[in-house]
């Protein structure tokens, strides 16, 4: 087993460092979504795709 870890350290390192990112950025996007702010950032006021993202509301 710490022949196996001793091997695999670096690839061990970037993947947990991967992980941070992916879930440091849902994270991000959960709190964005929870306080009601739109994905792309640019409102929803001219955007041709409003009725996609927020369906029927208008």
């Amino acid at each position: 087993m710490m022949n196996f870890l001793a091997e695999n350290i670096g690839t061990i390192i970037v993947c947990l460092i991967l992980l941070a990112i992916v879930a440091l950025a849902v994270r991000h996007l959960v709190v964005n979504k929870k306080k009601g702010k739109t994905s792309c950032g640019c409102g929803c006021a001219n955007c041709p795709s409003a009725g996609i993202c927020h369906g029927a509301k208008k």
